[in-house]
C-alpha cells in the first residue's frame, strides 16, 4: 500500500476526510451486492462470511457483522427506503462504505448472448475491487452486441463472466465449471438446493449441454448463445431454478 495523500481537491474542492477518500480510491478493498427487499436479504449469512473471509485475507482482520448489519440498515433508513441494490465495500484500516442503488427489476433475466475472452480475474476467490480487465472485456462484449463476456483461459477452460457465474445444463445436473472463480451468493444458495456437480468445462464441450444459465445478485437468466455455439431456451429448467431461488427464506437485517 502506497502512503495516503494528506490533502486531495476534486473539481478545486478539498475533499472533506482526504484519508478515507484515498481509501476508496486505491482500488485495493473488496466487497459484496445484495438485494433488499423490505429490509430483508436472500443469504445474509453469506454476505457476512464472504465480507469477514476478505478482510482477513487482505487486512488480517475480522468484520464484526451486527456492525455490517447495521450500517446497511442505516443507510436504508437515511435513504428512505426499504427495497434496493446495496452494496458494502471494505477497506484497510476496518473502514466500510455502504451504497444504495434502486433495486433490480423483478421477475425473469432477459435471454444472454455470450463470447469468449481469453482471461481470467486475479484472486478469483474475492470479489475484489479494481475490476479492469473484466470490466474491460465486458464493455467491449457489449459494443460488440454481446451481452456479457465469459472468461477463459488461453486453452479455452470456462471460469465464469464478467460479472456472473455460469452453469451448463446436462439432462440430469447443473454444471458449474471448476476452473478458478468467484463463488456468487446465488450460485451457492441455488447449488444447495438442486443437483449440481463442478467440473471443467471447456469451450470445445459447449454442444453436449442442453442449456446455460448466469447468475448474479441481480438475475438469473437463460443464455442462448456463446460465440457461435446456440442453446434451446429451456423454460421448465429456468422455472425450477427460478423457484429453487424464490424459496430461500428472507434474512432480517
Amino acid at each position: 500500500m502506497t502512503t495516503p495523500p494528506h490533502h486531495i481537491e476534486i473539481d478545486g474542492v478539498p475533499a472533506a476526510d482526504p484519508a478515507l477518500l484515498a481509501a476508496l480510491m486505491s482500488g485495493f478493498g473488496h466487497f459484496t451486492a445484495m438485494q433488499v427487499r423490505d429490509g430483508r436479504v436472500r443469504g445474509l449469512g453469506l454476505h457476512l462470511a464472504r465480507l469477514d473471509r476478505s478482510t482477513h485475507e487482505l487486512f488480517g482482520g475480522e468484520l464484526d457483522g451486527k456492525r455490517v448489519r447495521g450500517l446497511v440498515a442505516g443507510a436504508l433508513e437515511t435513504a428512505g427506503v426499504r427495497d434496493a441494490s446495496v452494496r458494502v465495500y471494505g477497506y484497510e484500516g476496518a473502514r466500510l462504505a455502504v451504497t444504495v442503488a434502486p433495486p433490480a427489476p423483478e421477475g425473469p433475466g432477459a435471454p444472454q448472448r455470450l463470447t469468449s475472452v481469453e482471461y481470467w480475474r486475479p484472486a478469483p476467490h474475492i470479489k475484489h475491487l479494481g475490476g479492469f480487465g473484466q470490466s474491460y472485456h465486458r464493455e467491449a462484449a457489449r459494443r460488440a452486441g454481446y451481452d456479457e463476456a465469459l472468461l477463459t483461459s488461453p486453452y479455452g477452460e470456462i471460469a465464469e463472466g464478467a460479472i456472473t457465474n455460469i452453469a451448463f445444463w446436462d439432462g440430469a445436473s447443473l454444471v458449474w465449471p471448476s476452473a478458478p472463480c468467484l463463488e456468487g451468493i446465488t450460485m451457492t444458495l441455488l447449488t444447495a438446493r438442486l443437483a449440481s456437480v463442478r467440473r471443467p468445462v471447456t469451450l470445445a464441450d459447449l454442444s453436449g449441454y442442453r442449456a446455460a444459465l448466469v447468475t448474479n445478485s441481480r438475475t438469473i437468466a437463460p443464455v442462448t448463445s456463446i460465440d457461435e455455439v446456440t442453446f434451446a431456451m429451456d423454460e421448465e429448467l429456468m422455472e425450477r431454478v427460478r423457484s429453487a431461488y424464490e424459496a430461500v427464506e428472507w434474512d432480517e437485517l
